[in-house]
């Protein structure tokens, strides 16, 4: 995978209830409910959901008493439905009040989020953000730092601005503006280190929502820190704009070796399935070959030589059988996240890229013979015909999935 053949950033790895970031751990993706954390049953279904599209930490918030209390239930609940996922609480304001109060959800979370742009003001800030540092420390949780370019701390800000206009103003104030978020992060974690904190329980991240901006910004924080790193571009929208915009800044930083944690945070359409966000993370990182989830399907554009929607329709068909299958083939037959698979609709590219895959086939164009010739490892093993021809392919598949990752050898697929 791309994570061993590309230069990887050393950072300190942090265990998160039983889940490694950074180190030498596969780059982890993860979530956020946008259910209120008070309400305990839906809470739970959101964090199940999640957890079982393969994310592999959640978030939820912890804003007030009543979240905080339901914590340890849906914890408890989760347990119960034997969804094993780690919690993250999400703290702004009054974390230090809500987790000094509130032990057992202190006890119950796997990390804490803290975001030192409003964790305190002026002459409370340090105390404020040392307190949760102290019940971090208490609970044996790890932290992770969390600034955002919209609650950033002022204070910082102006103090940059101010030694900048004195300096000459050799920098602008989009630059002034990236150097206050890098040492609002690194800052933080320097007081969390002096009050006796490991840097093995510290995460940090610092998010904007301009995808330039995101990668200036954790680029200067790669540089001048080994602190485990988690990604993410703020609000980065609904639908398309938010899915490119965080592939375009997210690519960026992984290809460079930068990043042990991601999270896409998309905007859902009213009503939509929030797990959308982990489907977007994985393929991110499948698609850049740095970790596998499920089975790849290549699937041709369709052009006029393709005017038959067969090939459509067996492509989408075999996408949605390995969705659903997924679940029990993770556990049946290890390693088949990492197969293979090519729908072509023409004889243009067809046998040339069925023959790359794993297992492919070459659907017939307009005024193509109607036949459809099978590859199975490079070879050609068989040719489809007749009505029968989807659940003919997907018979293939399952047949050479038992064989390579189940008891036997890929290469008595061809025979």
């Amino acid at each position: 995978m791309l994570d061993r053949l590309l230069p990887r950033r050393r950072s300190v790895g942090v265990d998160v209830g039983g889940v490694t970031v950074g180190g030498d751990a596969p780059i982890a993706v993860q979530s956020m409910t946008n259910t209120d954390t008070a309400d305990i049953e839906a809470t739970t279904a959101q964090v199940a959901a999640l957890a079982r599209a393969g994310s592999e930490l959640v978030r939820i918030t912890v804003d007030r008493d009543e979240a905080a209390k339901a914590v340890p239930h849906i914890r408890d609940r989760l347990a119960a439905m034997n969804v094993d996922v780690p919690l993250v609480g999400d703290f702004h304001y009054i974390g230090h009040t809500l987790l000094a109060e509130n032990p057992a959800c202190a006890e119950a979370l796997a990390k804490y989020r803290i975001n030192p742009g409003n964790v305190g003001f002026k002459d409370k800030r340090d105390k404020q953000f040392g307190a949760i540092i102290e019940m971090a420390m208490r609970y044996d949780k790890p932290v992770r730092i969390g600034v955002n370019w919209g609650s950033l701390d002022q204070a910082l800000l102006t103090k940059l601005m101010d030694e900048n206009q004195a300096a000459g103003s050799p920098m602008s104030a989009a630059e002034v503006t990236r150097e206050a978020i890098i040492q609002s992060a690194l800052l933080s974690a320097e007081y969390a280190e002096s009050l006796g904190f490991g840097r093995d329980k510290i995460i940090l991240s610092a998010k904007v929502s301009a995808v330039q901006d995101l990668i200036a910004v954790y680029t200067g924080l790669a540089t001048r820190s080994d602190h485990a790193l988690h990604l993410g571009l703020t609000e980065a929208g609904m639908g398309s704009k938010g899915i490119v915009a965080s592939t375009a800044a997210l690519s960026v930083l992984l290809q460079q070796g930068i990043g042990d944690t991601i999270r896409i945070s998309l905007t859902p359409e009213p009503g939509g399935d929030r797990r959308q966000e982990v489907k977007v993370a994985q393929e991110i990182l499948q698609t850049m070959g740095i970790r596998a989830f499920v089975p790849v399907v290549a699937a041709c554009p369709g052009c006029g030589r393709t005017t038959s929607t067969v090939f459509q329709e067996l492509a989408r068909d075999i996408q949605s059988h390995i969705s659903e299958a997924m679940p029990v083939w993770k556990e049946k037959y290890p390693g088949v996240e990492t197969l293979t698979l090519a729908v072509m609709g023409c004889i243009v590219n067809g046998p040339g890229e069925s023959k790359h895959a794993d297992i492919g086939i070459s659907l017939p164009g307009t005024g193509e013979s109607p036949a459809a010739p099978v590859f199975i490892d490079g070879k050609k093993a068989m040719t489809l015909r007749g009505p029968t021809l989807a659940a003919d392919f997907r018979a293939i598949v399952e047949d050479y999935i038992e064989r390579r990752f189940g008891t036997g050898q890929a290469s008595d697929a061809a025979e």
